[in-house]
Formats: structure tokens, C-alpha cells, sequence
């Protein structure tokens, strides 16, 4: 087994049982990508066992803390079982759900969602691509089921020296979709859609959306990236008079006026605009249109913590627009999927933005994943997802 020693002082966030061990905390120590290496302090004390990754920042990722734990096939059946257990015991109202969550299921870089019979899986580090094989094996005995497809196309998989790669790794099947989610249905492609096909973790965001539109009775909604439309097909549901979606990619938009038509809704109810967002706020504003609930979910403006403050900038921009476009009274739920943007920032960015736009609100609801999505005591980086509702005065 080959060794890694740490610098003097970087084993602290080790004994906190954080898994990510930086290239810059390393003092002297090599492997092959995804070899496993035993991790000691600077003064030779045991601290975990962790995948290698020489290619990456992260230059290793902790399997496990227990010295007396091997590293096999057996570790990873035992890992993907209790992932696979523990979403049992989560509130999910679909036959669509994320069963694997990277560090937050301690299996760095692999993440599995379910889409009814069939598994999705990405691996985004060198440790679960080591692995994979046996991964695949452990997945279909935890759940029993027989159909594995590999959507490792994630841009991170770049920053582990790792090539893309998607196919059947397990059986084969239909890759067009139809998943269950609270009192509707939406159409999913495993293969073309944005991560592993679809944003499972705003599940229960769209829900409260429906909600909203249920209680509030809705007449005119905007939602801004709508992507396939989960949000607009929410709204309907709850009983929005009209949804107008934007979204910058046409087949996103068909699929979103085909989500419509599947749930039975009349295609009069909702319209769909391939344009850019920020354009469109603005048109928005000089036609002096205007709407009482707004769905602001963009995609990730700042990857990391350097991204930050451009990201900012988008963010606080896009939400001014949104404020100035919304009836008092009118709702706004906005949102972050940037790892690089805190919870608090973002409150930050978006009350900046009402300020600018001259308008005050109250914050009815803090907005995260799905539980399905968790974040661990251990490792809050876990918290990408963030989202905030605010009704305007």
C-alpha cells in the first residue's frame, strides 16, 4: 500500500472527517489515478484511506477514516447498500430519486440517480472510475435492478485527467423516460438531458411552486430557464391561468410543451420562448408587462469560490429584472446551484437586487435539495442548491 504524508497542520480537516485532501496539503507521496493510499499525518499517525488523483486539485479523496477497513469489492457493496437504504427512509413522492450522493454517501465522485428501472450513474473521479466495474455490480444488487447507464460527461471529469464516456454498462433498454413526481408526470432522455437527465433536486421545489399556484391562484407566471419545464407543468397543476418559459435551447422548449401536452393541460396555457433570459426580462420591462409569480433557477453562474463575484454580478442582475417585473404581491422563487455562492451571499446578492429594483419583500421560504440531495454534518460543500421565496409588498 503506498503512502501519502500531509504537512504539518493539514491534517486537521482529516480529523473533522472531511474527505478532501488539497495538493497543496501533501508533503511527499505519489500513486497511479484511483489507486487507494493510506493517508498519515506529518508525524506518521494514520488518518484515512483515500483514493489518489494525480491530475486534480483534489489531489486525494478519503474512502475511509477506520484504519481497519479494506478497500474492495466488499467496502463498495456495503457503501451502495446503505445509500440505497437510507432514501427508504426519505419523504419522496417518485418513482425518480438520487440514490447516490457523492461525499455526502462517502463514495467521492459517483453520483446514481433512478429513473423507475433504470440507473443513471456518473463518475466524475478517478477513484469510482478505478472502481467501476465493481460499483456497477454493487448498484444493481443493492437495488435489484438490471439496466446501469453511464452518463460520465461532466465537465469536472476534465479536472481528474479522464476522458468522457457514456453507454449501457449494465443490460440495455429505453432511453426516453417517463418519471412520476407528486401529482404529475415529465418526460426525461437519459441520454441527452443535463446531468443525469433531469433536475431531480428540485423536486419538491416544484411542488411548493404547485403550491403556491394552488393558494395564491396564479394568472400570469414567468419561469426563466425552464429547461424541460418541471416548473411550468408545477404551476399548471396548481391551477396558473398562463406560464410563459424561457428558455436559450429549442429542444429543451419542445420537450417542455410536450410535458404540458402529457399532463393534459391546453396548449393555450402556456407559451414558450427560445430567447435569452436577461433580453427578455428587459423587453418584459419596456413593454411594461408584468407578472405575480417568477421562477428564477439559472444555471451554475460560479462553479467555485473564484467564480464568485462575477457570478454575483449575473445573479444580482437577473433578480433586479425579476423584482421590477413583479406584481406587489407577487412571488419570486429564485435560486443557485453555484457551490461557489454560499446560502448567506446569495441572500445578500438578492436583497442588493431589490434594492436597486426599488422593491422590499418578505422571505417566506428558504429553498434547498431534495433529501435525496444531502448534505452531511462532515461535508457542507454538499449544499449547492439554494433558494430563497419572496413575496413582494
Amino acid at each position: 500500500m503506498k503512502n501519502v504524508r500531509l504537512r504539518a497542520g493539514k491534517e486537521r480537516s482529516l480529523l473533522r472527517r472531511h474527505p478532501w485532501i488539497f495538493e497543496s496539503a501533501i508533503a511527499k507521496g505519489s500513486a497511479d489515478a484511483g489507486e487507494t493510499v493510506r493517508v498519515k499525518g506529518d508525524q506518521g499517525q494514520f488518518l484515512g484511506w483515500a483514493a489518489f488523483s494525480p491530475a486534480s486539485k483534489i489531489r486525494a479523496r478519503v474512502w475511509s477514516f477506520d484504519e481497519a477497513q479494506r478497500i474492495d469489492a466488499a467496502f463498495f457493496a456495503a457503501a451502495c447498500a446503505s445509500a440505497v437504504k437510507a432514501r427508504a427512509r426519505f419523504d419522496i413522492d417518485s418513482n425518480a430519486m438520487r440514490l447516490v450522493h457523492g461525499e455526502s454517501d462517502g463514495l467521492p465522485g459517483l453520483i446514481v440517480d433512478r429513473y423507475g428501472d433504470t440507473l443513471v450513474a456518473q463518475f466524475t473521479s478517478s477513484g469510482v472510475e478505478r472502481w467501476k466495474d465493481v460499483i456497477a455490480d454493487a448498484l444493481l444488487a443493492a437495488t435489484g435492478l438490471s439496466k446501469l447507464f453511464e452518463r460520465s460527461d461532466a465537465s469536472s471529469r476534465a479536472l481528474e485527467g479522464l476522458p468522457e464516456a457514456t453507454g449501457w454498462l449494465r443490460g440495455q433498454g429505453e432511453v426516453e423516460l417517463t418519471l412520476q413526481e407528486h401529482d404529475w408526470q415529465l418526460e426525461v432522455n437519459i441520454v441527452e438531458g443535463h446531468k443525469t437527465g433531469f433536475y431531480l433536486d428540485q423536486r419538491d421545489s416544484r411542488k411548493r411552486f404547485c403550491d403556491y399556484a394552488r393558494r395564491l391562484k396564479f394568472e400570469r407566471v414567468l419561469n426563466c430557464y425552464c429547461y424541460t419545464g418541471g416548473f411550468t407543468v408545477a404551476a399548471l397543476t396548481g391551477g396558473a391561468a398562463h406560464v410563459t418559459s424561457i428558455d436559450s435551447s429549442g429542444p429543451a422548449l419542445e420537450k417542455a410543451a410536450a410535458n404540458v401536452a402529457l399532463n393534459g393541460f391546453e396548449a393555450s396555457r402556456a407559451s414558450f420562448m427560445d430567447a435569452d433570459v436577461n433580453a427578455s426580462l428587459r423587453q418584459f420591462i419596456d413593454q411594461g408587462r408584468s407578472f405575480d409569480a417568477i421562477v428564477l433557477d439559472p444555471p451554475k453562474f460560479a462553479p467555485t469560490v473564484a467564480h464568485a463575484e462575477r457570478a454575483a454580478r449575473a445573479y444580482k442582475d437577473i433578480n433586479r429584472l425579476a423584482f421590477k417585473l413583479l406584481e406587489p404581491g407577487g412571488v419570486l422563487f429564485t435560486y443557485s446551484c453555484s457551490g461557489g455562492i454560499s446560502a448567506d451571499l446569495f441572500h445578500k446578492i438578492v436583497a442588493s437586487a431589490g434594492c436597486d429594483a426599488g422593491v422590499d419583500g418578505y422571505i417566506h421560504e428558504r429553498m434547498g435539495g431534495a433529501p435525496d440531495h444531502p448534505m452531511t454534518v462532515n461535508f457542507p460543500e454538499g449544499e449547492y442548491l439554494k433558494g430563497l421565496v419572496v413575496m413582494r409588498k
